[in-house]
């Protein structure tokens, strides 16, 4: 495959890219500082994406969406991920709740959320992490639904549920078959948020960041039965088929937050005097300069190849437990570069790399950590080796 933008997905990537340079980044200031007057900016926002043909891209066309192809979106993805705001500012937050919602609701959930969803006219939210388990083995989540006629009770505690105060439901991962084998015994259901039962704990934040991360209680939550998505003992099959994807997209914002902490750092090393001189001349800074452009190219290639192959139907779960832990290291690496540049006024909010951090440092936990990663990678590479084949660079 060739990894050049194909020419026919340039106009739309270049138009998203002004948009995010010219109007959202703009705007994080005020949207960093909440109220009102944010609000008021995201709606402004929110309104010009849609006007000029911007908004939700990636969502298939029969939905409502941009029905940008998956491989295009990809490319589209990497320069939305310049700013934490892009998704929303471009209604592409609720991708894979839209998408898991076409595919395995029944038609009065996908009726009551689906289109509302695509238009941005309200949010979704998504519960399978737990305090009191490892996540990192989700057969362990102990929050359980129990059929008691026509309604499913849920009972049980999540926290990282993002959005979860303002959503207008949430898909609860819930264990609703005891006896199964681990990976069977686990379904889906949709639980509006204003369900009696459901409490919203606490915003949790995150390295000093209120980031909209949520811990919510359920307590007999009773839910219609026709609120499970895709059938019993399901929900495994559809957290894969949600975070695959997803974790491409991760890898494409990834690459866009990288490639403006590089812009930052460049613009820094060429302006700033020290010691007489630019601090572009100065060869440890030059080195930074290297080893960034290395590990932001040699992610991007990754990630490109990956989606490469889930275009082609390919599972790709080599490729994307690769980049999910590349490409979250790389992302650390060229921030902490950047901030190194800028010295004292990188590490405070004058400039987008602090919050970038924070944030980065996030993305070796989230949608699985890195240990869980390198260890399904490393083990299906060897199964292959066992069973007498091996792993081609190239042909693989």
């Amino acid at each position: 495959m060739s990894f050049e933008i194909p020419a026919h997905v340039r106009p739309i990537r270049d138009a998203v890219y002004a948009f995010m340079t010219e109007r959202v980044e703009p705007a994080e200031e005020v949207l960093d500082r909440g109220g009102p007057d944010a609000a008021e900016a995201l709606r402004a926002l929110r309104a010009d994406a849609k006007a000029e043909g911007l908004w939700a891209l990636g969502h298939p066309a029969e939905i409502g969406g941009g029905g940008l192809p998956f491989l295009d979106y990809v490319y589209v993805n990497e320069v939305q991920g310049r700013s934490h705001y892009g998704q929303v500012a471009l209604g592409t937050l609720s991708l894979q709740d839209s998408i898991m919602l076409d595919r395995h609701a029944d038609p009065a959930l996908r009726a009551t959320y689906l289109g509302p969803l695509v238009r941005g006219e309200i949010t979704p939210s998504f519960a399978m992490t737990e305090p009191e388990v490892a996540s990192s083995d989700p057969t362990q989540l102990a929050t359980t639904a129990v059929l008691d006629g026509d309604e499913w009770v849920i009972n049980g505690h999540k926290w990282f549920t993002t959005g979860a105060a303002q959503a207008s439901y949430t898909t609860v991962m819930c264990r609703t078959e005891p006896d199964a084998a681990p990976h069977d015994a686990f379904s889906m259901i949709i639980v509006p948020t204003e369900t009696p039962g459901y409490q919203v704990v606490r915003e949790t934040p995150t390295l000093g960041v209120s980031g909209g991360h949520y811990e919510v209680r359920y307590d007999d939550v009773r839910v219609p039965a026709a609120n499970l998505l895709g059938g019993r003992g399901r929900g495994f099959t559809i957290a894969q088929e949600r975070l695959g994807p997803g974790r491409i997209f991760h890898a494409m914002r990834w690459l866009g937050q990288a490639q403006r902490a590089y812009d930052l750092m460049c613009a820094r090393l060429n302006d700033r005097v020290a010691f007489g001189e630019p601090l572009a001349r100065k060869q440890l800074m030059q080195q930074h300069v290297f080893e960034s452009y290395a590990e932001i190219q040699a992610c991007r290639l990754l990630t490109l190849h990956a989606a490469h192959k889930i275009d082609q139907g390919d599972q790709a779960r080599v490729e994307i437990g690769a980049i999910k832990v590349v490409g979250a290291r790389m992302l650390h690496n060229v921030i902490d570069r950047a901030i190194q540049a800028y010295g004292a006024m990188g590490v405070t909010d004058d400039t987008p790399l602090s919050l970038m951090y924070r944030n980065a440092r996030l993305a070796r936990i989230y949608d699985g950590p890195d240990e869980v990663h390198v260890h399904t990678v490393a083990r299906r590479i060897l199964r292959r080796y066992a069973g007498g084949g091996g792993w081609e660079f190239g042909l693989s």
